[in-house]
C-alpha cells in the first residue's frame, strides 16, 4: 500500500520542528543540496554506497554532519537506515539517483521519511507508465515533438533515444530520416555491442527539434498562500560524453570517423534567452503545474525543470512563430549546479524575497543555487510550524 499523507504528517509532528535536518543521497546533486542546506543553517545527511562516498565523506565531509555508508543504495529502505533519519528529524530531497537506485515503488511504498517533493510524482519519468511525463504535457496543452510508434511511419528527421546495453541507465540517441535509415544504424550500433535490438521496442522516437536546447529549471511553492505558485529560476544546457568532443572536430573530421555517438551527461553551463520569447516557458510551466495538480495532488513541490528547445512552429504557415517544445521533464530536483552563478533570474529573485529573507534572520548576499529556493520552503515552514504542509 502506498505510504499514506496521515503517516507522513505524524512522523513530521514528532520532530523537532526547529532542529531539522536535511537529507539526499551521494549523488547526482548532493554537493549543492549540502551547500544550500548549510546556508540556511540546517544540518545535513548523505546516504552513500559504499566504494562511491569519497566525494561526500572525504572530498566533501564540511558539508554534511552525517554520513551513512551502505552496501547499496536501495538499503535505504531497511527500517534500520529509516530510523535512524528519522531521529534526525529529516526531510529528504529526492534527485534523480534516488528514484533510480532505490526505485519507485519503495519510495512510494516503504520510505517512510517525510520528503520535500511529490514522491508520486516521481515515476512520470518512467515511459512505460499510463500517465507519464508525455501524457500530462499533452493534457497540458504543452508542444512536444511529435512522436512515431513505429519506425514505418517517421517522415521527417527523428532522433531515437534507446537504453544502452551495458549501462540500461544511460540512453543512447541516433537520428534517422525513414524506416530504412533507422534500421540500418539500429542494427551497426546492435553489432557494437551499444544497444541491444530487443530493447528499440521501448525506444522513444520523436522529431528532431532544429533549435537550441534550453532547459528551464523552476520552484513549485507547496505554501501557496506565502509563495506564488512558481518561480522561474533559469536556464541551463548539458554537455555530453562522447558528443561534445565529436563536435569539436571539422567536418571532415567527424566523416571519418566510425565510432558509435553517445550522449551521455557530463557537465552543465548556463544560458540567457531573449525576453520576448521568455513567455512562453512560463505558459509551459504554468499549464504543466495546473495539470500535476489534478492528476497526482498536490502537484509537483519544490525544484523542477522542462527540458526542451526553441524552434520555429511547422504549422505556422508563415513560418515566424517560435515555439518553446519539451521533450522531457524532471520533477525533483533537475541538477544544474550551474544556474545559481549565471542566472539573471535568481539575482531578480532575491529583490522579490529580501524582506523574507530579512524578516526570518537569513543572510544570504544572494540566491546562489536552486536549492536555496527549497530550504528557503523548508526554513519558513519549520520556522511557522507548518512541515506537514510541504512534504509527502
Amino acid at each position: 500500500m502506498p505510504i499514506s499523507k496521515k503517516e507522513v504528517e505524524e512522523v513530521v509532528q514528532r520532530y523537532e520542528q526547529k532542529n531539522i535536518t536535511v537529507g539526499v543521497i551521494g549523488s547526482h546533486s548532493a554537493e549543492e543540496v549540502g551547500s544550500a542546506a548549510k546556508a540556511f543553517g540546517f544540518k545535513t545527511v548523505v546516504v552513500c554506497e559504499k566504494g562511491r562516498e569519497d566525494l561526500y565523506a572525504y572530498y566533501n565531509r564540511h558539508l554534511f554532519d552525517n554520513v551513512i555508508v551502505l552496501e547499496k543504495f536501495s538499503n535505504m529502505v531497511d527500517e534500520s537506515v529509516q530510523e535512524k533519519l528519522r531521529r534526525l528529524n529529516t526531510i529528504f530531497l529526492p534527485n534523480r539517483s534516488l528514484t533510480v537506485y532505490v526505485g519507485y515503488k519503495n519510495l512510494e511504498e516503504r520510505f517512510l521519511v517525510p520528503m520535500y517533493g511529490n514522491r508520486f510524482m516521481l515515476k512520470t519519468e518512467e515511459r512505460k507508465l499510463e500517465k507519464n511525463q508525455y501524457w500530462l504535457l499533452e493534457k497540458a496543452g504543452v508542444r512536444t515533438p511529435k512522436r512515431f510508434d513505429s519506425p514505418e511511419k517517421i517522415d521527417r528527421l527523428v532522433i531515437v533515444k534507446v537504453a544502452q546495453k551495458t549501462k540500461p541507465l544511460e540512453r543512447a540517441f541516433f537520428t534517422a530520416k525513414g524506416a530504412e535509415e533507422y534500421w540500418s544504424k539500429a542494427e551497426a550500433l546492435a553489432k557494437k555491442n551499444v544497444i541491444s535490438l530487443e530493447d528499440l521496442k521501448n525506444a522513444v522516437i520523436e522529431e528532431f527539434v532544429l533549435g537550441p536546447r534550453y532547459n528551464a529549471n523552476f520552484q513549485a511553492w507547496a505554501l501557496k498562500d506565502v509563495f506564488d505558485k512558481f518561480d522561474f529560476l533559469g536556464f541551463d544546457d548539458r554537455r555530453q560524453v562522447n558528443l561534445s568532443g565529436i563536435l569539436n572536430l571539422t567536418a571532415k573530421e567527424q566523416l571519418e570517423l566510425d565510432v558509435p555517438i553517445k550522449n551521455e551527461e557530463i557537465g552543465h553551463y548556463g544560458l540567457t534567452m531573449r525576453e520576448s520569447q521568455k513567455p512562453l516557458v512560463y505558459r509551459a510551466a504554468e499549464r504543466f503545474l495546473k495539470v500535476c495538480c489534478e492528476e497526482y495532488p498536490p502537484g509537483i513541490l519544490g525544484p523542477f525543470a522542462l527540458q526542451g528547445a526553441i524552434a520555429y512552429d511547422p504549422e505556422d504557415p508563415e513560418g515566424k512563430r517560435l515555439e518553446f517544445f519539451v521533450f522531457d521533464v524532471s520533477p525533483r530536483i533537475p541538477g544544474s549546479p550551474c544556474v545559481g552563478p549565471t542566472s539573471p533570474e535568481m539575482r531578480r529573485l532575491y529583490l522579490k524575497y529580501y524582506s523574507m529573507l530579512r524578516e526570518l534572520g537569513i543572510g544570504l548576499h544572494a540566491f546562489e543555487s536552486v536549492l536555496d529556493f527549497s530550504m528557503l520552503e523548508i526554513y519558513y515552514a519549520s520556522v511557522k510550524g507548518r512541515l506537514s504542509e510541504i512534504v509527502t
